[in-house]
């Protein structure tokens, strides 16, 4: 079920203390897939989170779960606009440039480096992943640290809390529309 992936995967992006979060999903059939989608999207959609395929192999799909307004804000940022750029997006309205990020998933079997813009990881985590190609990290958790160690582990913390308490909730009944937080 689409819906426990979403919490399972995704907590910290509906309690509202990340930009995104992204898991791959297997599917029996693509008709029940975006329905699913559908769905889950109207109950999300009216919180600011969004929910779209990113990419599609077989019966899997590269589900991305995103909060419009941080996502919109984290492409606008400064030295953000220029890594695009440079990377060969056109512009940096958050619809376009999900867009944009399809076409290169389409093109690559891995992902592309800058995904960790489109997840909230900070600048200089994503800058210094791509100059040390994911080497000479600092520290390892949900992404490869090369910035602020010690506040970023706080930050895996905080988002492993999160996770637990939404999957120990959800388990008790209460639905995924009550468990988003509004934007």
């Amino acid at each position: 079920m689409l819906e426990n992936g979403i919490i399972e995967h995704c907590a910290p992006t509906l309690a509202g203390l990340k930009t995104a979060n992204m898991f791959n999903y297997k599917f029996s059939s693509i008709d029940d897939l975006f329905k699913q989608l559908q769905e889950e999207n109207q109950k999300l959609n009216e919180k600011g989170v969004y929910i779209e395929v990113l990419k599609i192999k077989h019966s899997r799909a590269l589900v991305y779960v995103y909060r419009k307004k941080m996502l919109e804000a984290d492409l606008k940022r400064e030295g953000t606009v220029q890594l695009l750029l440079n990377h060969g997006y056109e512009d940096n309205g958050e619809a376009k440039c999900i867009e944009q990020l399809k076409q290169r998933l389409a093109e690559y079997d891995c992902f592309p480096h800058e995904i960790g813009l489109f997840l909230g990881y900070p600048l200089e985590d994503v800058i210094g992943f791509m100059e040390h190609g994911g080497k000479n990290c600092k520290c390892c958790g949900l992404w490869k640290v090369y910035g602020d160690e010690c506040e970023t582990r706080k930050l895996f913390e905080r988002f492993k809390k999160c996770t637990k308490v939404y999957c120990r909730v959800f388990a008790e009944g209460r639905n995924i529309a009550q468990m988003t937080v509004a934007a």
